[in-house]
């Protein structure tokens, strides 16, 4: 397989390799190459990366379930796997030294966050299939960390560890993080924990959140960046600037690409992530389309980190809902919600068709019934999103709380 150019700290090198490697070992790639038009040794460097075609989560479906690998099967290792709640799962591949890659990137998140080898690191995320759990484990490990995994669910379970072993490090979702920090408010323990750091990822998160879980645990708050395909999460993370994620350019290439068009955005415009691995050995990524929706800074970190970094995501080109041809995000009615008193961090957005109406969006968001508040929030969204909505308010606690992501959109015209 040879060893990436990309370590010696070179991407237009990474890229080289990349390409001549998928080209090499995948027949998939081979044929993608070929339908493009593209002859492989004729990508030289990042600048080229325009002339190669785009890869997406349905490529990856239709070469199910190890098609797509750029090594013989005796050199896999381990197996990795999307939820599938939106389509057939995506299998991904590792071997050996794409673990150990993914150990390196998830132990400088970390270290990014303040974690060092006195702390104690909760996992509780899922393990098997899910990158999550494995991820978060040999990170802290390779860190020198004690890690307590603990896994998903089991409110008693968790509780129970952080008490009585000395929990400083909360890895979760941000949905099961609020779920545990309003469980210890409820038992009376806020401020007797010896937590001091939460590092939450798989799904978009607010200010209103953030604040909620950190108020009641106590906790510095950090949000980490991943996805299945490109090794899992700890590709990236928030710094104590909390402006914006830090991404790890020594193993990928970030392009921000017009989602509609497919073509580059000016610096610093907002538009789709497109990665491309530098020494992703298993499975290779070329130009993949992650469906998230975020920008890159054009300015340094106020922290001195060498390592670039993509604005907090907006969202995912699939989490986007169309109301009267309106182009709605769940982040940006989270934004609004943020900003006004009284509005807890839960909220859902239901959209339905009335014969009459047309497209109706209810917004369903936890509150204070105080009022005028109703008519206050409406006033907001409608200035915010250009479109209308219903405000439905609803008790604290009265949304679901769950150990994974949170349901936002519900679309109920279909």
């Amino acid at each position: 397989m040879g060893v990436s150019p990309a370590d010696a700290g070179d991407p237009d090198a990474g890229i080289r390799w990349t390409v001549a490697h998928a080209a090499a070992g995948s027949p998939w790639w081979r044929d993608r190459f070929q339908r493009a038009g593209v002859d492989p040794t004729s990508i030289s460097c990042v600048a080229d990366l325009p002339r190669l075609p785009f890869s997406t989560k349905d490529d990856l479906r239709g070469s199910y379930p190890l098609g797509w690998a750029a090594v013989p099967e005796s050199s896999l290792v381990r197996v990795h796997a999307s939820s599938g709640t939106t389509g057939k799962r995506t299998v991904c591949a590792y071997t050996a030294r794409d673990i150990e890659d993914w150990a390196v990137q998830f132990a400088r998140s970390f270290a990014t966050a303040g974690v060092t080898a006195a702390d104690r690191v909760q996992v509780m995320v899922g393990y098997g299939l899910w990158t999550a759990g494995a991820g978060f484990q040999a990170g802290a490990e390779r860190l020198g960390a004690l890690v307590v995994p603990t896994g998903p669910g089991n409110l008693e379970l968790q509780v129970e560890m952080m008490v009585d072993l000395g929990t400083t490090v909360l890895c979760a979702t941000s949905s099961f993080a609020l779920l545990i920090a309003e469980t210890v408010e409820a038992r009376g323990l806020t401020g007797s924990l010896a937590a001091r750091v939460g590092v939450f990822g798989s799904e978009r998160w607010g200010s209103k959140m953030r604040e909620r879980i950190e108020s009641l645990l106590g906790i510095e708050t950090f949000d980490i960046y991943g996805l299945t395909e490109l090794y899992g999460p700890g590709v990236g993370i928030e710094c104590p600037a909390h402006d914006g994620i830090h991404y790890w350019s020594d193993y990928f290439v970030v392009e921000i690409v017009d989602p509609e068009t497919g073509e580059p955005v000016a610096p610093g415009e907002q538009g789709e992530i497109v990665v491309t691995t530098l020494r992703k050995e298993g499975m290779p990524l070329i130009r993949y389309r992650t469906r998230d929706i975020s920008r890159l800074y054009t300015e340094p970190c106020s922290c001195g980190s060498p390592y670039p970094r993509l604005a907090q995501l907006v969202g995912r080109t699939d989490d986007m809902v169309k109301v009267k041809g309106v182009a709605v995000f769940p982040a940006q009615v989270e934004t609004i919600l943020s900003r006004v008193d009284g509005v807890g961090p839960e909220y859902q957005l239901h959209v339905r068709r009335e014969p009459e109406r047309g497209d109706v969006m209810v917004v369903r968001v936890e509150a204070d019934d105080r009022p005028g508040l109703r008519d206050a929030l409406v006033h907001q969204l409608r200035e915010g999103l250009s479109v209308r909505p219903e405000v439905e308010l609803v008790a604290f606690g009265s949304l679901p709380r769950t150990e994974r992501k949170t349901r936002r959109v519900f679309d109920h015209r279909e």
